[in-house]
């Protein structure tokens, strides 16, 4: 490796901010065909930045920590993580011959725009710094070479990083519960700290135990299971990017930000659900308390998406669990949520 052929960006924060990365880090490797291209990425989402076409190596990296970083200078390096000029401070220290950031005191660069769609915005920086054309519909990951646990199910996501994005579990377990008395294979999952949580959620719906995934799939199989998958219903997740780059049908419920900052592209198959208020600004994503906005989104709602015109998922078949028998555990299904 030498110094003129590597360029090195940086994006170590969660799964959506990897994956709405993707157009930027895809125009950047347009900007330099030759460079090898290093993506500096937490370690949990190593996996995953290997099916980003663009990605030639991946350095394991930590939010806002100077990175291991071995070879001599780079000749390229991007912030992708921030508007600086903590995170411009990483990318610095490798001294790299050319360097991309939002503009910030010391660092020249285009301008940051706080009401811009996240996409757009690093689309923007990559098209603006380097002169090449970026597409922010180029979201598509490549497929997992794991095989999926389950294909065509209904992945029902519960779970959110912070209370303020957690749509109430009663209320999911509602949506299952409706998905579950159409014919769909419903399944929940979360991540290891999910687990009770999709428990629960089963629970509430009269799923067999054997519906709840959470905490039982890698990287890799959770992206498997989302590339196969009938629909995902989640809130504004990782999960619900995961839905978009593998372009399966999604109904995603928005609370305190707006899907105009982090929502699906305009495609049929996705559904964004948001109540707020477009002049209010954004709510707190990082908050305690279910957000208001969220709050509002009906169960109603989001079985009349499932239902709808650009989904359609009724099948109108018999549940996987009469079809295995007809036991009192489907009958507690039957009913539609209500």
């Amino acid at each position: 490796m030498t110094d003129s052929a590597t360029a090195v960006v940086l994006r170590p924060l969660g799964l959506g901010d990897l994956l709405t990365g993707v157009p930027a880090i895809r125009a950047i490797r347009a900007a330099v065909p030759g460079h090898r291209l290093v993506l500096a990425t937490t370690p949990a989402l190593a996996p995953l930045a290997g099916l980003i076409d663009a990605v030639d190596d991946v350095l394991p990296a930590r939010e806002l920590e100077p990175l291991a970083w071995a070879g001599p200078p780079p000749e390229l390096a991007v912030d992708l993580h921030g508007k600086g000029p903590a995170s411009h401070v990483v990318v610095a220290r490798l001294n790299p011959r050319r360097q991309l950031t939002f503009a910030s005191p010391g660092y020249p660069g285009p301008t940051w725009y706080p009401d811009e769609h996240e996409v757009r915005r690093w689309c923007r920086l990559v098209s603006e710094g380097l002169g090449v054309p970026a597409d922010p519909d180029a979201l598509d990951l490549d497929p997992p070479a794991v095989p999926a646990p389950v294909r065509d199910a209904a992945l029902v996501h519960p779970g959110a990083a912070f209370a303020g994005r957690r749509w109430p579990a009663d209320r999911f377990a509602a949506v299952a519960r409706h998905l579950a008395a159409a014919g769909e294979d419903v399944r929940i999952t979360g991540g290891p700290a999910e687990v009770l949580l999709a428990g629960e959620v089963a629970a509430a719906a009269g799923l067999p135990d054997d519906a709840v995934l959470a905490g039982t799939t890698s990287t890799l199989e959770l992206a498997a299971l989302v590339a196969a998958a009938r629909v995902v219903v989640s809130g504004d997740t990782g999960m619900a990017h995961l839905a978009t780059a593998y372009r399966r049908p999604s109904v995603v419920l928005f609370g305190p930000v707006s899907p105009a900052l982090w929502g699906p592209p305009q495609r049929s198959q996705h559904v964004a659900l948001w109540h707020g208020d477009v002049h209010a600004g954004a709510g707190d994503p990082w908050g305690t308390t279910l957000d208001p906005a969220l709050a509002r989104i009906s169960v109603q709602e989001v079985v009349a998406a499932l239902d709808g015109p650009r989904i359609r998922l009724r099948s109108r078949r018999q549940p996987r669990w009469r079809r295995a028998s007809n036991s009192t555990v489907f009958r507690s299904l039957g009913s539609r949520a209500e």
